[in-house]
């Protein structure tokens, strides 16, 4: 038994890893946005937290850490600023395991959906910190709703494709501790 959860977890890994390839792979191609178009949501994201709220064991932080880092520098953000970002909202998840397990999907939406406006804005504050040139703060907010509205469909998508729930109350990980 503990194998195959183990084996499970690798396959979860190995999927978010070939996902975050496809996703910023699409980020890099030139598919014909043009400036002044609407800001899509950030689907990577949306798959980081849905993933840690459903599996933490199988989203290891360094896993994360790696997979973001890598977006930092493909897509020529500031390196580490938005993977340390993101790393304090997988961990504030993480430290609620109880209290979210408890929760309903439209409830989840609206912690996750405070989770990442907080997440975007504090992103932003450094950046003003810096003194960074940075898109206005409306276009920001736009792709902050496009992600939290993008947040169920990945949740769903997740639980049909992949399997992907809340540990039950009584569920026990490979090394027969409770989750």
């Amino acid at each position: 038994m503990s194998q195959a959860l183990r084996a499970r977890r690798w396959i979860y890994r190995a999927a978010y890893v070939v996902l975050a390839l496809v996703i910023v792979l699409l980020h890099l191609m030139p598919l014909g946005g043009q400036a002044g178009d609407w800001p899509g949501p950030d689907v990577l994201l949306c798959i980081t937290l849905a993933w840690t709220l459903r599996r933490p064991q199988a989203m290891a932080l360094w896993l994360i850490v790696i997979v973001l880092f890598a977006e930092d520098l493909l897509l020529m953000r500031p390196p580490g600023l938005w993977t340390a970002v993101v790393i304090a909202g997988t961990e504030f998840l993480r430290t609620r395991m109880a209290f979210t397990r408890e929760l309903n999907l439209f409830s989840e939406w609206l912690m996750m959906a405070g989770l990442i406006v907080t997440m975007k804005l504090v992103y932003r504050f450094v950046f003003g910190i810096a003194l960074l040139p940075q898109v206005p703060l409306g276009y920001s907010m736009i792709e902050a709703l496009a992600t939290i509205l993008c947040y169920p469909v990945v949740v769903l998508a997740s639980a049909i494709i992949m399997g992907l729930h809340k540990p039950a109350t009584g569920e026990i990980d490979a090394y027969g501790r409770r989750m």
